[in-house]
């Protein structure tokens, strides 16, 4: 179960130094995480959106720093930049060593340097995956995250997917992370048995299970320390606390762009729980979960990465609704015309109230 000694932020090693970003040669002063594979520490992550000029589709800088820093300050644990939410795979390997380093730099300057990195780094190739993650570390992450590659979809069983993996893994000089998210990888699902088997790895030291199988989170949670072996993230917030019930360590979760507060005030409940065992600090947390759950259910039917950038546009004022092809813009006047959409509105709208009352 969680540790009872409360968040661990603000413990890690941080390192400062100037890091040159090719292949552009763009230098910052930043910093990077001391990891020696280890897992991430428990908590709230976030996926982050990464915002776009609408006409040229370059990074809105102004934009993206206005949410990285919200996120910070609602109370998360670490960031994932280039995870699916942030368009990675529509994005340059400059574009993605720039934007660690903007993340980094943009938290450290406003005195959040506790809030930790993940960067999302998988690519078609595990040569490409290999410099993905060699960019990652020298660009200031803390940990990889790695799909499995999709585009041979039929040959990659498990054997050629456990390859994949532990070759990757044996090359990245950063602590690594195994990313199962059937939907964008062409219904490529690892069970718990490929998952524990690759748990065995040096350097392979947790998953974000965006499949939200709780039957495969327990499983794992239950058969590794998230502390100091292999980590289990649900990557779904409609399972955030029944992942914490069962022994795993957070959530890595779409969700979280929009109502940070919220998820790390569910981490705070089940930790004093934790001390307490009050069985009132529990039903509180059930009731927030109940309400995540219905509002990650509708964000998932309201457009996904374009309905999280079209909410935080409409309910936080800034940001705007572009996205990169072939994602569509998400038009939310459209949504709340029918009556299932105006049910799913409901569920957004009510999250974002709690949210901004904490």
């Amino acid at each position: 179960m969680v540790s009872s000694d409360g968040h661990p932020r603000g413990k890690s090693d941080i390192d400062f130094h100037d890091s040159t970003i090719c292949p552009r040669q763009i230098t910052f002063n930043m910093t990077t995480q001391s990891t020696t594979s280890k897992p991430p520490p428990p908590g709230v992550y976030v996926p982050a959106v990464l915002f776009f000029k609408p006409g040229s589709e370059d990074i809105d800088e102004e934009a993206y720093r206005k949410h990285i820093l919200r996120l910070a300050e609602g109370g998360v644990t670490g960031i994932l930049v280039q995870g699916s939410n942030g368009e990675a795979q529509h994005l340059s390997h400059e574009e993605r060593s720039h934007n660690i380093v903007f993340v980094r730099k943009t938290l450290d300057e406003a005195g959040f340097k506790h809030v930790l990195i993940i960067a999302g780094t998988g690519a078609q190739s595990a040569r490409e995956t290999k410099e993905l993650c060699v960019q990652a570390k020298e660009s200031g992450a803390g940990w990889v995250l790695v799909l499995t590659p999709s585009t041979w979809a039929p040959a990659m069983g498990p054997d050629s997917i456990s390859k994949f993996h532990r070759e990757v893994a044996d090359a990245s000089p950063l602590p690594y992370m195994v990313y199962n998210f059937p939907t964008v990888t062409a219904g490529i699902d690892l069970d718990s048995d490929l998952l524990s088997s690759l748990a065995t790895h040096p350097n392979i030291v947790g998953t974000k299970l965006s499949c939200g199988n709780m039957g495969k989170i327990q499983r794992l949670s239950s058969s590794f320390d998230y502390q100091s072996s292999f980590a289990t993230f649900a990557g779904k917030s409609d399972v955030f606390l029944h992942t914490l019930i069962s022994g795993g360590a957070g959530t890595i979760a779409a969700l979280v762009n929009l109502v940070p507060k919220i998820h790390a005030k569910i981490y705070k409940l089940f930790l004093e729980y934790q001390k307490t065992k009050d069985a009132k600090v529990l039903e509180e947390a059930f009731a927030l979960q109940a309400k995540l759950s219905a509002a990650d259910w509708a964000v998932s039917k309201i457009g996904g990465v374009g309905g999280v950038k079209a909410i935080v546009a409409q309910e936080f004022g800034y940001g705007n609704l572009t996205v990169r092809g072939p994602l569509r813009e998400a038009n939310l006047g459209v949504l709340v015309q029918s009556e299932q959409g105006g049910k799913w509105w409901s569920a957004v709208e009510e999250v974002v109230r709690i949210e901004k009352s904490l």
